[in-house]
């Protein structure tokens, strides 16, 4: 006899190609991926693995909000009955126990949904999941993990689109792809912002962001130390993490525009784009934000004020590669830059640089500079001037090593 699990998964599993209809009503097939529309292999899905890799950091890394205790990669393969497979990444990074809800999503709300049905393209499954499990996210009041989850595999799906093809994730997505791409160096401060700055330097960076937020004066040192280590010819961002109000932003903004800091990321709590507008307004300093925004349509009202110069969607959250491309084509439209996020391990670092190179809306990918050992793999991409190179081969153009990873996968 089966599970009551086992049950549940029998009566409510609908197979992807039954629904006809997205969370907005359109129908799924009406919705016309970016260039040449991608294909999957003619087979079904025969399993969805989710596998999680933790590693602790050798140094703090701390947000304005709370510390990063652990390095998480949550992996998921996408096994087609032909043996081809694609290989996605969800972000899990906080609270420290996301892995565990991400694991428990993906296995019993997406793989039920996908294992069996043939998805003919990524954008195809996207919708169709999204339509099923978008409301289950709303009614949660969780739409966050849904879109996280779902973004795992879209990037497998896609991924597996591009092998299918014989060609880079970058190259499917357009015929003239950027071989390289400009990089800033992320994470410095609050400790130690001269050696990671130094670090920085070692690296060939030409551009870093410093995490402020830790209160006005520490915020100003930090910011003072990395232009005195890295000169003036160094680009220097702040990322706030959303830490102020719009009186504490209006009093510091200013004097981090006076040390030459180009712009600031995330300066708002509440993130609200009204309010994002007047700090712009009145201060004059560019500003960026995205990273904690799911789905397309959450871009919208940022995309139509003029206070958010810088869009950051994360391909490990706001939905997958499709739901970024969503964006990027909004953002182009809006003439708007697309800077991504990136805080992940080896495959979102590869997705990521992929989809950055589609596009000129993308002047600068995030790279972070402490140590990860789940992103080993996608560590030569950074070259010694500045630049992270985009692979060219089939898929994401990049091979995980199972012994270098072993020692960090959790047993599920």
């Amino acid at each position: 006899m089966g599970s009551s699990r086992d049950l549940h998964h029998l009566v409510d599993r609908v197979a992807v190609e039954d629904v006809t209809e997205s969370a907005d009503g359109r129908p799924v097939e009406a919705v016309a991926p970016a260039g040449a529309a991608p294909r999957l292999p003619d087979a079904p899905v025969a399993e969805v693995r989710c596998r999680v890799f933790r590693a602790r950091p050798d140094e703090l890394i701390a947000m304005s909000f709370a510390p990063l205790s652990h390095r998480v990669m949550v992996l998921v393969e996408v096994v087609l009955a032909d043996g081809s497979v694609g290989v996605g990444e969800s972000w899990a990074n906080y609270p420290s126990w996301a892995w565990r809800e991400r694991v428990s999503t993906i296995d019993e709300g997406v793989a039920p949904l996908l294992v069996g049905t043939r998805p003919g393209s990524p954008e195809a499954a996207h919708r169709a999941l999204m339509a099923k499990l978008g409301p289950l996210g709303r009614q949660w009041g969780a739409p966050g993990p849904i879109h996280q989850a779902v973004s795992a595999v879209d990037i497998a799906l896609w991924d597996l689109a591009a092998r299918h093809a014989g060609r880079s994730l970058a190259s499917l997505l357009t015929d003239h792809p950027r071989a390289e791409l400009p990089v800033y160096g992320s994470s410095l401060g609050p400790e130690g912002v001269a050696e990671t700055a130094a670090h920085c330097a070692a690296l060939g960076l030409t551009a870093v962001k410093v995490k402020v937020g830790f209160g006005r004066d520490r915020d100003l040192a930090n910011v003072r130390t990395a232009r005195r280590v890295l000169g003036d010819a160094t680009q220097i961002f702040a990322d706030a993490n959303q830490a102020w109000t719009l009186p504490e932003a209006l009093d510091t903004v200013p004097a981090l525009a006076d040390l030459g800091v180009a712009w600031v990321e995330e300066p708002l709590a509440g993130d609200r784009p009204a309010e994002l507008d007047e700090l712009a307004a009145r201060t004059g300093m560019p500003l960026a934000t995205g990273e904690n925004l799911y789905g397309a349509a959450a871009f919208t009202p940022y995309l139509a004020g003029d206070g958010v110069a810088i869009l950051q969607p994360d391909l490990t959250k706001v939905g997958g590669i499709s739901e970024y491309l969503t964006v990027l084509r909004a953002a182009e439209a809006a003439g708007k830059t697309v800077n991504p996020h990136l805080y992940n391990g080896a495959i979102a670092t590869a997705a990521t640089v992929q989809v950055a190179a589609s596009s000129p809306a993308t002047s600068l990918v995030e790279w972070d500079v402490r140590s990860n050992p789940l992103r080993r793999a996608a560590d030569a991409f950074l070259t010694d001037h500045g630049t992270v190179v985009v692979p060219n081969r089939p898929g994401l153009g990049i091979d995980l090593d199972p012994d270098q990873l072993d020692p960090y996968e959790e047993q599920l």
